[in-house]
C-alpha cells in the first residue's frame, strides 16, 4: 500500500478523494488546519471506508510544522494538494490573503517534496486558469487569458511554480483543472460544508430549499448566453475524486512521458444557472425561491471542458448525471438538517 498525503483532507473535494483512495487500496494521511473545514468529516470517511484516517492539524504556511509531518512519515509516496482558499468573491475583496495563503503553502510543500524526494505530486487546479476563453469547450492547450479573480491568479501562478519545479527536480507532477464540482457522496456521509454564506451555486440552492437561506440570488441575467445566466460545467464530486486516484495510479505506474501533465476534469457539457435550478427542482420536487441580482465580480461568462485527454490517457469517465449531482446534494443537505447540532457547531479554528 502506497502512502499518500492529502492536504485539505477535511475539505469538500479532499474528503471525497480520501474515500476514493482508501477504497482503491491506498494508505492515506491528511493535513488540514480546519480553518475552513470540519474535522468531523473524517468520521464520515471512516463510516464509508471502515478506515480511520489520521489528520495533522497544521497550517501549511508554517514551514517548520509542515516539515515535521514529513519527518514523522518518511514513506510518503505521493501528495495530492487541495489545501487553499477558494471563494472567488472573497479573493476579489481580500487579494493579499489569497496570494499569501495559496502560494506560500504551495511553496512550503514543494520545499518538503524536494527535501524528502517525494516522487509524485498532484495539484488541485481549476478552470479559472482559462479566464474568459475565446472559444469553448476548452482543451488543455487553450491559451490562458487573464484570470478574472485573485483566486484564479493563484491557480495560474501555482501551475507555473509546479511546472518550473518539475523541470529542476525528479518529482513527476499532474495538474488537474476541474470545472464546477457539485453533489455529495451517495452514502450521504460526506458532502460540501460551506463556511458562512455559500459562495457556490449548489449549496446556495439546497440551503434555500431547506430554509437556511430566505431567498437565493442569481447573479446576472444579461450574459450573452441562451438564457442570460452564466454557463458552467457541473461535475459530480465523486467523479472528480476518482480522477485523482487515477492520476496517482498514472504516475506510480510510470505512464507519464512528461515531467508535468495537465488534464481537464469536466463533463464536457455546459449548463446554465437556470438549467441547474430546474434540474434541482425536478429531483427534489421543490420550487426554489430566487431573484436576479447584478453580475458578481470575478465570474466568467461561460466555460466548459473538452475532457478527451483525461478520458483517453487516465481511463477516466463520467458516472454521475446532473440529476444525480442535485439528488445527492439534496440528500446531504437533508442529512445536515437532521444532524444540525452535530454539524453546525463551530469548527475548530474559526473565529
Amino acid at each position: 500500500m502506497k502512502k499518500i498525503l492529502v492536504t485539505g483532507g477535511c475539505g469538500y473535494i479532499g474528503s471525497h478523494t480520501i474515500a476514493d483512495l482508501v477504497e482503491n487500496g491506498y494508505e492515506v494521511i491528511s493535513v488540514d488546519n480546519n480553518s475552513r473545514s470540519q474535522p468531523r468529516i473524517l468520521e464520515g470517511i471512516e463510516k464509508i471506508t471502515g478506515k480511520k484516517v489520521k489528520n495533522y492539524k497544521v497550517d501549511l504556511c508554517n514551514f517548520d510544522d509542515t516539515f515535521a509531518i514529513f519527518q514523522e512519515n518518511d514513506d510518503i509516496a505521493g501528495i495530492i494538494h487541495f489545501a487553499a482558499y477558494k471563494a472567488v468573491g472573497e479573493s476579489v475583496e481580500q487579494p493579499l490573503l489569497y496570494f499569501e495563503n495559496n502560494l506560500v503553502s504551495l511553496i512550503n510543500l514543494l520545499k518538503c517534496v524536494q527535501e524528502f524526494n517525494i516522487p509524485y505530486f498532484v495539484f488541485s487546479s481549476s478552470c479559472t486558469v482559462y479566464g474568459n476563453p475565446d472559444e469553448i469547450p476548452v482543451t488543455e492547450s487553450t491559451p490562458p487569458k487573464p484570470a478574472e479573480s485573485p483566486y484564479g491568479y493563484t491557480k495560474q501562478m501555482g501551475e507555473q511554480i509546479i511546472n518550473e519545479f518539475s523541470k529542476a527536480n525528479p518529482t513527476q507532477c499532474v495538474l488537474l483543472r476541474y470545472f464546477n464540482p457539485v453533489g455529495a457522496h451517495p452514502s450521504g456521509m460526506i458532502g460540501e460544508l460551506p463556511v458562512g454564506k455559500p459562495a457556490n451555486l449548489v449549496p446556495a440552492i439546497t440551503q434555500t430549499a431547506i430554509g437556511k437561506l430566505p431567498q437565493m440570488k442569481v447573479f446576472g441575467n444579461d450574459y450573452p448566453t441562451r438564457d442570460g445566466t452564466c454557463i458552467r460545467d457541473f461535475i459530480h464530486v465523486c467523479d472528480i475524486a476518482h480522477a485523482h486516484t487515477l492520476a496517482m495510479d498514472f504516475l506510480i505506474l510510470e505512464k507519464s512521458e512528461k515531467r508535468c501533465e495537465v488534464f481537464n476534469l469536466g463533463t464536457g457539457t455546459g449548463v446554465t444557472v437556470l438549467e441547474a435550478i430546474t434540474a434541482f427542482e425536478k429531483v427534489s420536487g421543490k420550487k426554489l425561491d430566487y431573484i436576479f441580482a447584478p453580475r458578481r465580480p470575478g465570474d466568467v461568462i461561460a466555460i466548459y471542458a473538452n475532457n478527451d485527454y483525461a478520458r483517453g490517457t487516465l481511463g477516466w469517465g463520467i458516472k454521475y448525471s446532473l440529476e444525480d449531482m442535485m439528488a445527492t446534494a439534496w440528500r446531504w443537505e437533508q442529512r445536515l438538517k437532521a444532524d444540525e447540532k452535530f454539524f453546525q457547531s463551530k469548527p475548530a479554528g474559526l473565529n
